[in-house]
């Protein structure tokens, strides 16, 4: 089978699979999502009338002023607060994972996305003369959305891209393609009412993997950004194109001796449990020192979580995760996608407990090599390892992280040993004493996107990712010195 053949195989497995999380009938579904308009608001029937569009749209665009782009920008924020608790239904009912009140929060937090004040211009002078450096849109960016943040991802992504200039064709996940359609029409329609620029944004009717395919290979795309699954990300790097890829991540938490265990224990269930743990720079497992070990679980029960007994976990490691071979030990964990992004209760009930309403993350002890340690599992359950001291906690990190690079979380007081971890660990996002969302801006200094690609290098995506360098050299001239 050509190696092409086989890529669009291997996504159409894990379409497959992802779309075993969508309980609701599509009929149910349709009631609550308008019918996308084709040809309209940036709708089209196929791939290469969306590019065209989009194509005649980023001409407009790249001529705008910073002020007009940022107007652009700024509906899509508006549009996203206002309208947070329809979309956020709409795609809770859709996609079937996650927690709506966070889907609505995830919205709100557009506002922490870089926008047209990101975009700087350089200079360099000489005896010889000057050289201004500009930066350029790419032109048309063909964009892959996940099933797990559908218009979240869309919208950080469309705030980046107008700031700079371009305009993009998106191609959403199956599961979440509905509310991502409706969406994308509200954004254009409002851009055209005040901007009177059409289709800076557009999409397909469908979705489905011979789309993904076109934009991937269409002359007039420039640029790839994929956020999503590996497969996927592989399949765009086979276009030729230049890609910039959101990658996985299995987020370690070390917590040592001198870590304020409350606080700590508060920072770990507002990750993990964010959303039922479906970001990819949530807290994923924890490495705790053995002499705190008692006293951070005790800490966490306190802050809310729901510790379960090694019964419990086993029960529910059974009903996460298929091994190959049929059973435990050294065969190969594959997370089933029933229990992703579900809400701790229905983890419980997968586990044989009763999870007290209201609780937003649960836990439990594990060995080093269990499932939930190895595996990027995202659900609502954050296994504790207990380890002798910080060096055997940061080199455990360093090996449940699988060199992704990802984003990777420390507590404590000791500088010095937030240093070695930061170096041992060499990812994207590391983040000392606080919830992993502080990286990302929203309870910390970081600035927010929804792609933050570790594996082409770029990190968390803002406008300047989706623009090219251009230099003017003027020889022998305009000194002033």
């Amino acid at each position: 089978m050509p190696i092409q053949e086989q890529m669009i195989a291997e996504i159409a497995r894990e379409v497959v699979a992802r779309l075993r999380v969508q309980m609701q009938a599509p009929v149910a579904i349709a009631a609550q999502v308008p019918q996308a308009a084709v040809g309209h608001d940036g709708v089209f029937a196929t791939v290469d009338e969306a590019v065209n569009a989009a194509f005649e749209a980023q001409k407009k665009v790249a001529a705008m002023s910073f002020d007009e782009r940022k107007r652009m920008t700024d509906t899509i924020v508006r549009i996203c607060n206002d309208r947070r608790e329809e979309l956020g239904r709409m795609e809770m009912d859709e996609t079937k994972v996650g927690r709506l009140d966070h889907k609505i929060l995830k919205l709100t937090n557009m506002r922490f996305v870089l926008g047209v004040e990101e975009m700087k211009s350089g200079a360099r002078s000489d005896p010889t003369g000057l050289c201004i450096i500009e930066r350029a849109p790419w032109g048309v960016i063909g964009m892959m959305l996940p099933v797990t943040h559908s218009v979240p991802t869309m919208a950080s992504n469309a705030i980046n891209i107008l700031a700079a200039g371009n305009t993009a064709v998106f191609g959403p996940h199956p599961s979440g393609q509905k509310v991502a359609r409706y969406a994308l029409q509200l954004w254009n329609r409002e851009i055209e009412r005040e901007l009177g620029v059409a289709n800076v944004l557009t999409t397909t009717a469908e979705a489905s993997i011979e789309a993904a395919e076109q934009i991937f290979h269409h002359p007039k795309v420039a640029l790839l950004c994929v956020t999503g699954g590996s497969a996927v990300a592989k399949a765009a790097a086979m276009s030729g194109k230049r890609v910039i890829a959101g990658g996985p991540g299995n987020p370690p938490v070390v917590v040592d001796e001198t870590a304020d265990l409350d606080h700590a224990a508060k920072c770990i269930i507002e990750g993990g449990g964010f959303d039922n743990n479906l970001l990819c720079i949530g807290e994923k497992e924890v490495f705790v020192v053995a002499s705190v070990a008692d006293a951070f679980m005790a800490a966490m029960r306190r802050a809310g979580a729901f510790q379960l007994e090694r019964d419990a976990i086993e029960r529910l490691t059974k009903a996460a995760f298929t091994f190959e071979g049929g059973g435990g030990g050294c065969a190969r964990a594959h997370v089933k996608k029933d229990l992703v992004g579900k809400d701790p209760a229905v983890l419980g009930e997968a586990a044989g407990v009763r999870v007290p309403a209201g609780t937003n993350l649960l836990f439990g002890e594990t060995e080093e090599d269990h499932p939930f340690v190895t595996e990027e599992q995202m659900m609502p359950f954050i296994p504790v390892v207990r380890v002798k001291c910080v060096g055997a906690a940061i080199e455990a990190s360093v090996k449940a992280e699988h060199g992704y690079r990802h984003t990777a979380i420390i507590h404590t007081k000791n500088v010095e040993t937030a240093t070695r971890m930061a170096r041992a660990m060499n990812t994207t996002l590391f983040i000392q004493n606080a919830a992993s969302a502080a990286s990302l801006g929203v309870g910390g200094p970081g600035y927010f996107s929804h792609t933050i690609a570790t594996p082409t290098g770029e990190g968390v995506t803002t406008p300047m990712t989706f623009t090219r360098e251009r230099q003017m050299v003027v020889g022998n001239a305009l000194r002033i010195i």
